[in-house]
């Protein structure tokens, strides 16, 4: 019956994971709902701005161009890397630093890379290489335009200072609840548009088109990494949801193997009690 007794406590086991898992499901669908809803809204927005900003630097002399799109030879590289505070989903997090790692270990190869981690986990993969500029793990806790924008002027005031070359960010873009897309996006230098081409720019400006570039740049720039940060939250909640739905399965399939394997013992247990008191009575009456 020992046997039995072990069992029984494994089948409560993995009972409450699955309680554990199912709500935690629960309550990433609810969290999902808003952070999609607020990627959804603010995407149009993100991509006009970028485009407008692009086709305004298309029309731009050589010689104008701003401070935030000098062009140097890149020596000091700073990724910004976007994970979550929290694990249990799935591979989100392992995605982002494979990914870094192999931009350091292949495409920045022999260059000096530091990092600027946003959320806790990637923040505990690099913090052993003493790189890390500046953890803002905490901007989970309020995310807002507001405090994005402090991590992104601190970003522009150190390429401007000449301090890094070159600044890409990495993050995971929503796609939906299961599928989430690991993108590399050159924050600074601005990349410059591929062709002036189709740009009708047919428009009087006021004060002047370099003066409009110059204010629209870091607003841009701030709506870039905010857009990056908000794709990476809703993509967090949905990766956990999605791991959470599948914990919640495969404790349910290993609770109905349990139970079965329990009933099994149980029969065995209760016939071989049943033949040894079928012998006892044979034998008294022999």
């Amino acid at each position: 019956m020992a046997n039995l007794k072990e069992i029984r406590n494994r089948i409560s086991s993995v009972s409450s994971t699955m309680q554990i898992t199912s709500a935690m499901k629960m309550v990433s669908a609810a969290k999902l709902k808003k952070a999609q809803d607020a990627i959804t809204a603010m995407r149009p927005y993100a991509d006009k701005l970028t485009e407008l900003l692009q086709s305004l630097s298309a029309t731009l002399d050589a010689d104008s161009g701003s401070k935030f799109s000098t062009q140097r030879e890149v020596k000091k590289v700073l990724i910004v890397a976007i994970t979550s505070n929290r694990g249990l989903a799935g591979a989100f997090n392992s995605n982002i630093l494979k990914e870094v790692n192999r931009l350091v270990s292949k495409t920045y190869a022999n260059l000096d890379v530091s990092y600027v981690t946003i959320g806790k986990k990637a923040n505990d993969a690099f913090k052993k290489t003493n790189k890390i500029i500046a953890n803002e793990s905490a901007i989970f806790d309020d995310l807002t335009f507001d405090n994005v924008a402090v991590i992104a002027q601190m970003l522009m005031d150190k390429f401007v200072a000449g301090e890094f070359d070159k600044i890409e960010i990495v993050y995971n873009k929503f796609k939906n609840a299961a599928t989430q897309e690991v993108m590399v996006e050159q924050f600074l230098p601005i990349v410059p548009a591929e062709s002036n081409a189709n740009v009708n720019l047919d428009y009087i400006f006021e004060p002047s088109k370099i003066e409009i570039v110059e204010q629209l740049i870091p607003k841009s720039l701030k709506t870039q990494l905010y857009k990056g940060i908000r794709d990476s939250f809703a993509s967090e909640h949905g990766a956990r949801m999605t791991a959470m739905h599948k914990a919640t399965d495969n404790a349910k399939e290993l609770r109905d193997q349990l139970k079965l394997t329990y009933n099994k013992a149980r029969q065995a247990a209760i016939t071989n009690e049943i033949l040894e008191i079928v012998g006892g009575a044979e034998a008294l009456n022999n």
